[in-house]
């Protein structure tokens, strides 16, 4: 395949041994460092994702939550559920006695779960690492302590939360240096995080979720009125855990996705409709939108209703991804005429980072982690630096539905990593962040790479769309006679100001690996 080189795009990046793309470029230097040093897929996924807390730190951090697939090279996938639980104090009638009726606010400290990325840290690491922490977090501890420079990207969406987290005092004093959010090539420092990450090399899980630190995190969340206690913290240290995954095939290929709580499902109901329909190369721009955002609503709606904590899914997958179910939803669709918006009330929010690893031996990771919203509750305790996620935000006020906040609960997760397998071998991890649209970006980004043919990097660059919320979002590169066309069909438009979503992708193909990052984040992939 011939590349433009006049265009504004960049091509794919190709490697023989290894390969790690992340959406931040320090990151992805990170991974590939402990790649070059002989560490696995899951050393350096662990690797690029503590850098990031540092150096993205509204996107991503120790206090947050993680999932992961994990696909050995000698076949089989499986998946790691690192989501948060809610404190065993957690009950409707107790956050309604706290003065919460409808939903749980972003800043509230009953949006604060107990963190699980560090329980599935250091699970993932047990398993299937082999370099010690201490060498896997160098990198972070090197810029939580002598600084980091603040990358274009990561300076936007920094200054355009600087209002919330100057609410809280704590969080202000590190990330508005000066009064301020940072400018690009500023340099930042987050030192308490640095300690933090270097008593988890030394005890693991523990390290973090016990003795004085564990004690401090619940003291400070209980003193902004949090129901949180040591015990939540100290049970939080092994709340991670190993599952089977869910699949469905679409056009040859089978995906997999993580299990609910996560909804890796609704992704897959979306292709599993899809596929009833043809999106070849030669079906029009505004046809391929239209049907992306109609299975979209339909599979949304099932979503937002069912999804929620594993033991309120069992046998979920199965009855959504049934034929008889995906074709009454896909009879449901008129290529003339949308669709009346289906009504979310889900929290909105975009901050989330996503990378994807194959390491020299043919092992693969999807990995993806996340606070929630930019800056997750923008709580932060001052005595260890924990800036706490928002992810209880997700949980619903209401009495019967499976996603109702109850004690030691998960709420349903938006952050979904994604594998794709052909002819029984893995042959791509991938990954679309983006809150809500991540189970439409999946279904997109693949779409684009099995029914159009695309290279991976021309996927991840192709304007984006997405139904949510009563309306169809467009990003301004959109043509206006594609905007004409679908306003024509009954979609009301929604012109996006910043961009949709972030993707990465390594494609697994004989001797070579071919990567995708995100252009409109500030990573890459490298390879060796």
């Amino acid at each position: 395949m011939a590349f433009n080189f006049f265009s504004a795009g960049r091509p794919e990046t190709l490697a023989s041994k290894a390969m790690i793309a992340t959406s931040h470029p320090l990151s992805t230097a990170a991974g590939l460092d402990i790649l070059s040093a002989g560490g696995t897929a899951a050393d350096a996924a662990i690797a690029a994702s503590a850098v990031q807390a540092v150096v993205d730190p509204l996107m991503t951090g120790i206090g947050g939550d993680c999932f992961a697939l994990y696909a050995p090279a000698g076949g089989g996938i499986k998946a790691l559920n690192g989501s948060s639980r809610a404190p065993a104090a957690a009950t409707l009638d107790a956050l309604r006695a706290a003065g919460l009726t409808d939903h749980i606010p972003q800043t509230s400290p009953h949006a604060v779960t107990i963190p699980g990325a560090i329980s599935a840290w250091c699970l993932l690491h047990k398993d299937h690492g082999s370099l010690p922490l201490a060498r896997i977090f160098a990198r972070a501890i090197d810029y939580a302590e002598n600084g980091f420079p603040v990358t274009p990207r990561v300076a936007a969406d920094w200054a355009e939360n600087a209002e919330l987290i100057a609410q809280d005092a704590h969080a202000a004093a590190v990330f508005l240096p000066d009064g301020k959010p940072p400018a690009v090539g500023d340099i930042c420092y987050q030192p308490l995080l640095a300690a933090r990450l270097r008593e988890i090399a030394e005890h693991g899980a523990d390290g973090f979720y016990k003795g004085k630190t564990g004690a401090k995190m619940a003291a400070h969340l209980q003193g902004l009125g949090g129901l949180h206690t040591e015990e939540d913290f100290h049970a939080g240290a092994d709340q991670a855990f190993w599952t089977a995954p869910i699949s469905a095939p679409y056009r040859g290929y089978d995906i997999y996705e993580c299990p609910p709580n996560g909804q890796g499902l609704c992704a897959l109901l979306i292709l599993r409709i899809l596929s009833k329909f043809d999106l070849g190369p030669d079906v029009s721009e505004a046809d391929r939108i239209h049907l992306h955002a109609e299975a979209t609503k339909l599979a949304y709606y099932h979503r937002d209703a069912l999804i929620a904590d594993p033991k309120d899914c069992e046998g979920l997958a199965e009855q959504l991804l049934s034929d008889e179910v995906v074709d009454a939803l896909a009879a449901r669709i008129d290529m003339t005429k949308a669709m009346p918006p289906a009504m979310w009330d889900e929290p909105e929010h975009k901050d989330t980072i996503y990378l994807c690893v194959v390491d020299q031996d043919g092992n693969a990771i999807s990995f993806i982690n996340s606070i929630f919203h930019g800056f997750g509750s923008t709580r932060l305790d001052p005595e260890t630096g924990v800036l706490f996620q928002s992810r209880g935000a997700g949980f619903r006020m209401i009495d019967g539905h499976p996603n109702a906040i109850a004690p030691f609960k998960r709420p349903m997760h938006t952050i979904i990593p994604g594998m794709a397998v052909k002819d029984g071998r893995t042959v791509m991890p991938f990954g679309v962040m983006g809150g809500q649209y991540q189970s439409a970006g999946h279904a997109a980004f693949l779409s684009g790479v099995i029914d159009r043919g695309m290279d991976l990097q021309t996927a991840i660059d192709t304007p984006r769309s997405f139904a949510f919320g009563g309306v169809l979002q467009l990003e301004p590169t959109m043509p206006a006679d594609i905007r004409t066309d679908l306003e024509a069909r009954g979609h009301t438009l929604e012109i996006l100001t910043s961009p949709l979503g972030g993707a990465q992708a390594i494609y697994i193909e004989g001797g070579s690996l071919r990567g995708g990052s995100e252009t409109r984040k500030d990573g890459c992939a490298l390879g060796i």
